[in-house]
């Protein structure tokens, strides 16, 4: 006699598979909604004249994965410019201010702490 229980009508345990995929594919629709939402507002963020130009800078390097070059002649700076929607002038000033603090960085990095005389 077999003693092994059958499954409730109800029970969801036992799900088709057809049910599993459209759950997948909702799942998955949700979350590209989600990341086209957040490169929404990122692209909101470099633009926004609200911003001052560190921030608009800083919102596209994290939206293309990118550093800003420290060059003031490479040609992405126009590119930058563009997408900030910051003049040329302006973006280079913030390579300026960055340099200016790498520099100040490194020489409070390097400068030696003489401990006081007795």
């Amino acid at each position: 006699m077999d003693l092994t229980p059958l499954p409730l009508v109800n029970d969801t345990s036992h799900r088709a598979a057809g049910d599993l995929i459209n759950d997948y594919r909702a799942r998955r629709a949700f979350e590209e909604e989600e990341r086209a939402q957040r490169r929404r507002i990122q692209l909101e963020e470099q633009r926004s004249d609200l911003n001052p130009p560190d921030v608009r800078i800083r919102a596209w390097e994290k939206v293309h994965g990118l550093r800003m070059p420290a060059d003031s002649g490479h040609p992405i700076l126009e590119v930058i410019a563009g997408d900030t929607r910051l003049t040329l002038v302006e973006v280079h000033g913030e390579q300026q201010a960055r340099v200016a603090e790498a520099v100040k960085r490194k020489a409070l990095k390097t400068s030696v702490v003489t401990p006081a005389s007795e």
